[in-house]
């Protein structure tokens, strides 16, 4: 009899969150399917183990977990064309952007991941849009941003971003930027809102800027040993039902920001949608990044987002 093969799957986030319904997802249809020749197990936040958030990438590398998730933005030191997609304003849509991440860019940029890194990537999940919270006043404006601590991923694209927004911009980890935030000590960050809401921080903050600045995927990743040493079978269930968790983890992705604003509501804090003109403002003050981002990264990536 065959030794059963362990899957060890990890996230950073309680198990009530769209990614691990939908890392259950795929234990669920994995177990069904294979029975007693996997065992599942789950570590739904990472975070409650001591780690920070962003060790969940070297605990996949090093193969103490199989499968894990992150936002793009954590490995673009190690993999600088992920840099592109944490460009502002790259993407109009959560069509377009899902249609360029399943398409032509998300099959480069995981190559060029695999290339640096011990990964296999089998897919993305959606962080989705993300906007503008801070404790101090409402922000229409990028001069509304000024002087204000922000805290970016760990990314010098983000960084730039917010340093031409006139926001100062942190870069740092979520575990950090929590404890900061709670202790009153970093003015803002940025997030889907659902991400604002799990992590509590709508009650520190009070005001709510839907910005859509910048557009993140979470690359679904695996221990590259353990999963080509695995049978054929596997691999290709492994890779079906992890497409079709992106589908599901999207789906509820888009619930998810509806409940979250209405959480953000019924908390007392203000909402604040801008208008055409309050938009391209922002949209102008990051001109001089996106022009700079030709001449880094080509135009082949640029015209791979207009084909989607």
């Amino acid at each position: 009899m065959s030794k059963t093969i362990q899957i060890r799957m990890a996230g950073y986030g309680p198990p009530t969150t769209g990614f691990s319904k939908a890392l259950k997802f795929i234990g669920d249809k994995l177990q069904a399917e294979f029975g007693p020749r996997v065992a599942i197990e789950y570590v739904w936040n990472i975070m409650d183990h001591g780690y920070k958030a962003e060790d969940i990438l070297t605990l996949v590398e090093n193969g103490e977990m199989t499968l894990g998730y992150q936002s793009s933005s954590y490995l673009t030191d190690r993999v600088p064309e992920l840099g592109f997609v944490d460009l502002p304003f790259l993407f109009a849509s959560n069509a377009q952007a899902r249609a360029t991440m399943d398409g032509e860019l998300g099959a480069f940029l995981a190559a060029k991941t695999e290339a640096r890194i011990g990964y296999r990537i089998l897919g993305w999940f959606e962080n989705g849009f993300r906007h503008i919270s801070n404790r101090l006043r409402p922000v229409h404006l990028p001069a509304d941003l000024k002087d204000m601590k922000i805290r970016v991923l760990p990314s010098e694209i983000q960084r730039r971003t917010f340093e031409l927004l006139s926001a100062v911009a942190m870069r740092m980890d979520l575990t950090e930027a929590i404890a900061m935030i709670k202790a009153g000590t970093l003015d803002a960050q940025e997030n889907p809102l659902a991400n604002t809401v799990t992590y509590g921080v709508h009650k520190f903050h009070k005001f709510h800027t839907l910005t859509s600045h910048f557009y993140i995927s979470r690359p679904i990743f695996l221990h590259r040993t353990a999963f080509d040493a695995w049978p054929e079978d596997l691999k290709r269930a492994m890779q079906k039902v992890v497409t079709e968790a992106v589908a599901f983890q999207r789906r509820l992705a888009v619930e998810e920001h509806e409940q979250s604003r209405k959480v953000i509501e019924d908390a007392g804090c203000e909402i604040v949608e801008l208008n055409a003109k309050e938009h391209a403002a922002f949209v102008a003050a990051v001109q001089p990044l996106l022009a700079d981002a030709r001449k880094m990264y080509g135009e082949e990536m640029f015209k791979m987002v207009s084909k989607a």
